[in-house]
Parts: structure tokens; sequence; C-alpha cells
């Protein structure tokens, strides 16, 4: 293919943007994580992005772009589309920067980014909220700035965009002392990996970049495999920083001339990495953020005594969205599993089930009579918690011998998204 617009962002560009990015963005930290460590037997290091000042890595970008316009942009405003992130580097850019800028989100972006829009941009900005995906609210966006003359500030498929996203890179660089074995980065619209995948591939072309996508939403590598941004048909909005249908036309410019290595991981690994971050860890990522560490010691392949980063991306995480988390987490591990049981309309039925039947370290998580069809059975929809995900074998034998008629709801099942 063209490979032609790779040139339109260069290392220098992101080495300037380095320099305007001082004193505006925080150096964050680059700390060794002792859990993922011992797990692999390597050297892991998390790049702190959610210790910036909008708790995320978007700021790079959003102000890198912003503060290069002319008066005469400056006076027009900007507008942006976002998943929650990159609009709080827009907000933020312009109530530093003194521009008045207009931000569309979906219906999805949670409401702890909505705020934390309007705080960081008050008077400077406006929150529009409109379609259930990023892609429908980026339309609406791009539409506006054409009728009102505002500049547009992607979210990853701009030159300015991608260079600011890049000096993570330089940074990670710079703090460790050497370039790392490995470089993990998360993937939504694919600017940060762009950015970082040109600095490295003319710095430290030895390093490895590795490229990680929610299973959901997988974007690029549909695009690397049919030579082109396509439009995926349907995504799984719970990585609702990276749940983008179509990556940018750059970005996978970028990416298929420095084939970085793909990998992507289910909602509920990820699920599972963010509870292992804070309650481990101490961390608070959100979904998009524990991206990167989710791969470490699943899908990535590391050698013992490796140095690997992996980019935290940020920290944006509603409190209320906990309770679905460990559920989603429950249910990837195999320790939560749901049933429809027919239960005889008797005295006793229900005893039988909980002393015949479940385990000793079972838990009844959820119980619900779905109808009373006749007198005889009452079916109901059971949840059960189990101790370990091997006393599912013994469960289901249990089941199996019951006089109950018992169906197990599974995952693929359509009925399944009412329940996680």
């Amino acid at each position: 293919m063209d490979t032609a617009p790779v040139d339109r962002i260069t290392s220098a560009d992101i080495a300037l943007a380095a320099a305007r990015l001082r004193g505006v963005v925080t150096e964050t930290p680059l700390q060794l994580n002792e859990r993922l460590s011992e797990r692999t037997g390597a050297e892991i290091w998390l790049k702190r992005e959610d210790l910036q000042p909008v708790r995320s890595y978007k700021i790079r970008g959003a102000h890198n772009l912003i503060s290069q316009l002319s008066e005469q942009e400056r006076h027009a405003g900007v507008i942006c589309a976002s998943a929650g992130n990159h609009g709080q580097g827009v907000a933020y850019a312009c109530a530093r920067l003194g521009i008045q800028g207009r931000i569309y989100v979906p219906s999805t972006t949670p409401r702890q980014k909505r705020d934390r829009m309007r705080q960081l941009g008050g008077e400077h900005v406006s929150l529009i909220v409109i379609g259930d995906t990023y892609d429908e609210a980026a339309q609406a966006a791009y539409a506006a700035a054409w009728e009102s003359g505002a500049t547009m500030v992607p979210a990853f498929d701009d030159p300015r965009t991608i260079a600011g996203q890049g000096t993570l890179a330089v940074e990670i660089v710079h703090q460790l002392g050497r370039a790392p074995d490995v470089l993990v980065v998360p993937v939504g619209g694919g600017g940060m990996l762009a950015g970082c995948l040109t600095w490295m591939a003319d710095h430290h072309p030895e390093c490895r970049v590795v490229a990680v996508e929610p299973a959901g939403a997988p974007c690029l590598a549909a695009a690397l495999e049919a030579g082109g941004p396509v439009t995926l048909e349907s995504i799984d909005t719970f990585v609702d920083g990276a749940a983008v249908r179509r990556c940018g036309e750059l970005t996978h410019a970028i990416a298929a001339a420095r084939d970085p290595h793909m990998l992507t991981v289910p909602e509920g690994q990820l699920c599972s990495e963010m509870l292992d971050l804070y309650q481990t860890d101490g961390i608070i990522a959100e979904p998009a953020g524990a991206l990167a560490p989710a791969a470490i010691g699943h899908q990535l392949d590391i050698q013992p005594g490796q140095s690997v980063v992996a980019i935290l991306s940020g920290g944006n995480n509603d409190v209320s969205r906990y309770s679905e988390i460990v559920e989603r987490s429950l249910v990837h591990e195999g320790r939560k599993h749901y049933f429809l049981v027919n239960f005889p309309q008797e005295p006793g039925a229900l005893r039988r089930f909980l002393d015949e039947v479940l385990g000793p370290d079972d838990d009844i998580t959820l119980f619900e009579y779905v109808k009373r069809s006749n007198r005889e059975l009452g079916p109901a929809l059971v949840g059960v918690e189990l101790g370990t995900p091997e006393d599912l074998a013994g469960l289901m034998a249990r089941m199996n011998r019951s006089p109950m008629t018992v169906e197990p709801v599974l995952p693929d099942s359509p009925f399944y998204r009412f329940l996680v």
C-alpha cells in the first residue's frame, strides 16, 4: 500500500511536541510492578498516565494541537468528539489557553467523565451528548465544525495529536535510561500507538511494540487485515475509552508501515486486571487504562529477564461501575454461572436444592422466579458463585442427578446480556 501518509508525522515532530508540552503535562512516574514482574519473571514497569492532571494521556495530543492554532483559529474556537478522556484534555487546554470549545460525547460516556469535562473547562466549554458510540458523536462533531468554521481537534487521526501522544515514548526512554525490550500500548483509534511507533522506529528499532485492543472493538486489527480502515458492524462499549468502530486513516497507515504485534484482551480478563490493580497495587484504572497490563502474563509472550513497559493510559473510572466490573471478572474466571431451574411447587424444594445441589463453597447471588406457568413447576433464574472454577464439574453432576430440570444460561445467549 502507499505509505506516503507516514511522512506526515516524524520523530522531529514528537521532539518539538515534547518541548511544547513541558510545564503543561506531568512527567508521570514509571513504576516497577512487583505483581506482574513475579507473574512473568520479567521486569514489568507501568507508565502511570492516570496521574496526569486530566487522569489520562489524552492531554498530550489535545494541548499540542490546540496550542499551535493561529489567532484567527483560536477566535473561531474548537470542537472535538470524545468518549471521555480526550474531551477532558481538550477542556483543560481550552481553559488554559482561553479558547472556547464544544465537546461531543456519546451517551455511553460515564457521568463521572462528563462532570469532569465541565469542571476542567468551566466557562470555556459546552458539552453535547449525542449518539450511542464514539463514532456517532464524531460524525456530529465534524458536521458542526464544518458548519461553524471551528477547528476540529481529532482524538487520534491528526499529525499534531499523534505527535503529542508520541511524547510518551520519549519520556519512557528517558526515565528508564534505555529503550525497553517491549513496549505495550493500548489502542482505541491508534493515535498513541502511531506516535510511539514513529519515535521508536527512528531511535530504538530494537524495541518490540505491542498493540492491545479490547476484544469487543478490535478496529485496528480489522483494518490491518483488510488493508485499510473498516467500520466494525458492532462493538462492545464497555471499554468506553477504546470502543472505536473505525481507526484513523493516518494511524492505520503508520501501523501498517511499522507492523506492531497485535493482541486483543477479553473484557472479562480486563475486569480481573482492574480489580488486581485496585486491590493489590492501589491503582484505580479505567477499562481502557488497564488494557496494556491486562495482556501481560496472558496473551503477551514475555521472556524472563526482559524489560517491559505497559502504558496505564487512564484512571477516569466511575465507582458505580465496579459492580459490573466484579461481575464480568467472575464470569470470565469461571466462578459465576447462571441457570434456569424448574422447582417443584411443593414444600422443601428450595431447601433440597440448597442441601443436595449446592457445594459447601457455592453461594446463590441471584434468585428470581421467572413465571408460574402451572401448579407443579416454578421456573427460577438462579445465579451461583463458586468457590473455585474447578467446582463447576461437581455442581453440574449434582444438578444432573437432581429431579429438577436445570438449563445453564450460556454467555453467548442473547438473554445473557441482561445479566452482565
